[in-house]
């Protein structure tokens, strides 16, 4: 974030945070995003929420929290697809505010555009998690009904993503060196997958990372599938990624 947000509205998020409930089956950090995510779309005109982490690479990316099952799937899209307003936040290094996703964002994003309209979202603000050259990730929020949000709705945007970061931060400083923050592991194993996938089929088809990576996409894209769905059918073996020709359908499972 280039500005903080006043002490008080950090401290009313704080005291937001503090008052939804546990999620099941998080904890640590993973479980304080999740409340976060969840207090979002509590106080915020918002039908959803999440949080990813991205890295330097569009693929180096993974999701840490979402307010529920269909935030989750949306986080999810846009890193198959390799477009949408997380990883343009995130590259451009300021928000992406998108009040009408059918429309200009269609032209914005033409592949993610319409099929996260499909899903039901009229509108999406993506934050970038990030302090000075710091890159973090971005906080996503989705609404059901196209329009912008009012200043006080963005205001609050801007001091959710200051909480988020903070959190990050918080915990990574007291990680041991070289892993993720307690939680975190689990929830971006996921990431691995894909980059293993994507050096399986560099090697099979002497290509490019970028390359592999389109071509990876371009299968979980034509197919409907998940990339990290995708990724782990390629290092099972049971798909086998072709130079040329539009992708095959993975081998059945014995």
């Amino acid at each position: 974030m280039t500005t903080s947000p006043p002490d008080r509205a950090v401290a009313r998020v704080l005291l937001q945070l503090a008052e939804e409930p546990q999620p099941p089956g998080a904890d640590g950090l993973v479980s304080t995003l999740t409340r976060l995510c969840a207090a979002v779309v509590r106080h915020l005109p918002a039908s959803g929420s999440g949080i990813s982490l991205v890295g330097e690479g569009q693929g180096s990316a993974g999701i840490a929290a979402a307010a529920g099952p269909r935030s989750r799937s949306l986080e999810a899209l846009q890193f198959t697809l390799g477009e949408g307003p997380c990883l343009d936040a995130h590259a451009a290094r300021r928000p992406m505010l998108e009040p009408d996703l059918a429309g200009a964002g269609a032209h914005r994003w033409p592949i993610y555009g319409p099929r996260a309209s499909e899903l039901g979202v009229g509108a999406v603000f993506a934050f970038p998690l990030q302090v000075g050259s710091v890159r973090v990730g971005v906080l996503d929020i989705y609404r059901q009904q196209a329009g912008p949000l009012s200043a006080e709705a963005l205001a609050s945007g801007y001091t959710f993503a200051e909480v988020a970061l903070r959190l990050l931060l918080q915990e990574q400083a007291g990680a041991s060196e070289g892993r993720h923050p307690e939680g975190l592991d689990d929830a971006l194993a996921y990431r691995m997958e894909v980059y293993q996938a994507q050096g399986m089929v560099m090697v099979d088809l002497d290509v490019r990372p970028d390359e592999a990576m389109a071509r990876l996409r371009g299968h979980a894209f034509a197919t409907g599938q998940d990339i990290t769905v995708v990724a782990r059918d390629v290092i099972d073996g049971i798909l086998h990624l072709q130079r040329d020709g539009p992708p095959p359908a993975p081998d059945d499972h014995p």
